[in-house]
């Protein structure tokens, strides 16, 4: 694949601090590759030899659990860092790591990361402001989660991915990749069941638009008063 345009990629997370020459060099490490939909990029439990930077699409990540059950961890937008098994000093991926569509992303082999924040440090900074990021999210997620009814666990979700992947549209916001109600359920710890009961309300208030893996919210505002609703039902 071409050579990847420095000035493209100088404003991502990673690189921030980096100066262009020394870009050139990180860059000169990596490979970059495509992965068609529902393509697995790594899977859980594999020996960690890579970690990556998503150019174009999403990736899914998800853990399976002992008992068979699948759980979203969280969906990589373009710009963001995975796989950053190496980072907390884990010898295998977590979670597994599925294209949702059509994706690119750079790769650079785990043997290269001690040489590269020996000698440009503002990767690790940048590194580990991401692995605290996605660790105080997953705090927030478990808080919900043992805190939270599941109408304003879903509302949170639908939220949070709008806010990483969201799209304007005239009638609202469009969660710009392929998502089905099934992946809702997986990020909220519920059913499809129940995740197909409260869309279809929300679509029958003109809350949201759903259809087959396109979710769009209509009244954003709304979702967000029904994410910080409390118990009693009123708002936080």
């Amino acid at each position: 694949m071409a050579k990847v345009d420095t000035s493209l990629v100088a404003h991502l997370p990673l690189f921030s601090g980096v100066k262009p020459e020394d870009l050139e060099e990180i860059l000169r490490e990596a490979r970059s590759a495509r992965y068609p939909r529902s393509t697995a990029i790594f899977e859980q439990g594999a020996d960690a030899q890579s970690f990556f930077l998503l150019l174009h699409g999403h990736v899914r990540a998800a853990k399976t659990t002992p008992t068979g059950e699948q759980i979203v961890v969280r969906y990589v937008a373009p710009g963001e860092t995975f796989g950053l098994a190496m980072a907390i000093g884990a010898a295998h991926y977590p979670a597994t790591a599925m294209a949702v569509d059509d994706s690119v992303v750079l790769i650079w082999p785990n043997s290269a990361w001690p040489r590269l924040i020996e000698r440009f440090p503002a990767i690790a900074v940048n590194t580990l402001q991401t692995v605290g990021a996605r660790l105080q999210e997953s705090h927030t997620r478990i808080l919900e989660m043992s805190t939270q009814q599941v109408e304003q666990r879903v509302a949170h979700a639908l939220l949070r991915l709008a806010k990483q992947s969201g799209k304007k549209l005239d009638h609202g916001i469009e969660i710009d990749f392929p998502i089905s109600r099934q992946d809702i359920a997986q990020m909220t710890g519920t059913t499809l069941h129940t995740v197909s009961r409260i869309l279809s309300g929300w679509e029958s208030q003109g809350l949201v638009e759903s259809g087959r893996q396109r979710i769009i919210l209509r009244d954003p505002h709304k979702i967000v008063v029904l994410a910080e609703r409390t118990a009693d039902g009123n708002s936080a």
